[in-house]
């Protein structure tokens, strides 16, 4: 067969990812504090975009991306509140019209509390107080000086600080002083010490039983328990520091294994100790911290905004909206836009506000449609699961994609990116969108398929309620599960108990048999 070279003409297609189409899918798997950062950086990119937390117009009279006279609003309706006029400036007023007042009132209040106090100025300078500015220190000198309000904030308190205030005080020499303060910066947040003292000495240059005599030091720092390198270690440090470690306490310690397992026999064998003096050791130990370095914080904990509100209506169904604070509001100053465009020198000035335009209206359009896609999820994951919003978890119905996809008409890869890192807050709590899907366990005898999600609760509710003396094991609870109408294998009982953190049968009657 020749080689040769020739035109060919084929017609295909494909799917093209535009930068607009990709810009859409990331809007739209953001959760709202993602979305809000977002906004934030295209609104200092782009000239063309502003931000409106009311109704408010635009610059020169412009109010919307295609020449509409109200701003973006949520796709539920709800327009943003207009603040009242004048209301921002209640309190520059006040200043500048009380300030005499102000000079009478504390003239007659430090006249009265302290009436022979020396030094005290029988008035203070009016002029100190004028031009509406009252935080003003006023010095021995006559001359005043602004107050630094963050000067009166306390300074957070880190385990590392508090660490290195005791290194300080306790090592002199400066190697060691090196040596604590690479400990002390290994630190996880919870004060556990998870680094290779021998590679640390050889990083260092030092000796294995100079890192060994510094950690020994270190060990003895408050709280009582840090520098730990495991949790046995760290209950040990602990029980040190109270003066308790004594011959049965060691060996408790050194089984702490059996502790897990309430493996109460074998502790009292260990310990050498009868049954009361073993209750009061490991009362000592459940009064023990476990992770002594998280009580200074690492980090702030964000609490859970909701997306959607679910609230019921007075027609006996659900009303569903988005929670408008979440979503960020954006206009597109066209005016603007035409002013600049006449005035453009070169065709790199025209491409660049056109370019701009077309990325702000781009934008505005794919925040408006994100609210109508997460509303409209959101509606039907609330007609699937009515039961569960009016009778509880028992009443959670297996929910997939694919089922939410075809009834709202769209892909199920769009409907899991709604799903992903948003919330709904319904008057049972607030629980992520994925929550309410869930897999599906058959029923015995031809009935509906029960949602996983509700038979691990009634797991929970069947071991809740089981006595002491008649602890359910997973077969029996198999049987119990079947004859509710749940097909359901024992293997899955026991994974479903496993991650619940339900211990065993044994370990569950250890338990509960015991004084603890």
């Amino acid at each position: 067969m020749a080689i040769s070279t020739k035109l060919e003409m084929r017609q295909s297609q494909s799917l093209v990812m535009t930068p607009q189409l990709m810009q859409a899918i990331k809007l739209l798997q953001m959760s709202n504090l993602d979305l809000v950062a977002y906004v934030e950086a295209e609104l200092e990119r782009n000239p063309l975009l502003e931000k409106t937390d009311s109704g408010e117009t635009g610059a020169d009279g412009d109010t919307g991306s295609e020449g509409n006279s109200e701003p973006f609003a949520d796709s539920a309706g709800t327009p943003a509140a207009s603040e009242e006029p004048g209301s921002g400036d209640w309190m520059q007023n006040d200043l500048e019209t009380g300030s005499e007042a102000i000079a009478a009132r504390m003239d007659t209040d430090l006249g009265n509390v302290f009436p022979d106090e020396p030094g005290v100025p029988a008035s203070p300078d009016p002029a100190l107080l004028k031009g509406g500015d009252s935080y003003k220190n006023v010095s021995s000198g006559g001359a005043s000086e602004d107050y630094n309000l963050e000067a009166f904030v306390a300074e957070e308190v880190s385990l590392v600080g508090t660490l290195e205030e005791q290194m300080h005080l306790a090592l002199t020499d400066e190697a060691d002083k090196l040596i604590a303060g690479h400990l002390i910066n290994s630190l996880d947040e919870n004060g556990y010490l998870y680094i290779d003292l021998g590679e640390t000495a050889g990083q260092l240059g030092v000796g294995a039983d100079r890192i060994e005599a510094v950690l020994c030091v270190l060990q003895a720092f408050e709280p009582a328990g840090v520098f730990a390198r495991d949790l046995a270690e760290c209950l040990k440090l602990q029980l040190i520091d109270k003066n308790r470690f004594d011959p049965a306490m060691e060996a408790l310690i050194d089984n702490i294994e059996l502790l897990a397992k309430r493996d109460l026999a074998g502790l009292k064998k260990v310990c050498a100790v009868d049954e009361e003096d073993l209750v009061e050791m490991i009362a000592e130990i459940r009064a023990l911290d476990p992770k002594p370095g998280s009580v200074f914080g690492s980090a702030l904990v964000q609490p859970v905004v909701p997306d959607v509100f679910v609230r019921p209506a007075n027609d006996g169904t659900w009303a569903i909206e988005l929670n408008s604070d979440t979503l960020p509001r954006v206009l597109v100053n066209q005016t603007y836009y035409a002013k600049v465009i006449k005035t453009a020198r070169n065709e790199t000035e025209k491409e660049y506000m056109t370019d701009s335009l077309q990325t702000a209206s781009w934008l505005a359009k794919s925040l408006d449609q994100r609210a109508r896609t997460i509303l409209k999820v959101s509606t039907e994951i609330v007609r699937q699961q009515d039961g569960f919003l009016t009778y509880g978890i028992a009443h959670l119905r297996p929910l997939n994609l694919k089922t939410v996809a075809e009834a709202i008409g769209m892909h199920e890869s769009t409907v899991s990116r709604v799903t992903s890192n948003k919330f709904m807050a319904t008057p049972r709590g607030i629980y992520e969108l994925k929550y309410f899907f869930s897999s599906a366990i058959s029923a015995t005898v031809g009935g509906d398929a029960h949602s996983a999600e509700s038979v691990r609760h009634k797991i929970r509710q069947l071991i809740d309620a089981e006595a002491p003396k008649a602890i359910l094991s997973d077969d029996t609870l198999v049987k119990i599960l079947k004859d509710d109408g749940i097909d359901i294998a024992r293997r899955t009982v026991a994974k479903y108990r496993e991650a619940m953190k339900i211990g065993s049968s044994v370990q569950r009657r250890r338990e509960k048999n015991s004084r603890l």
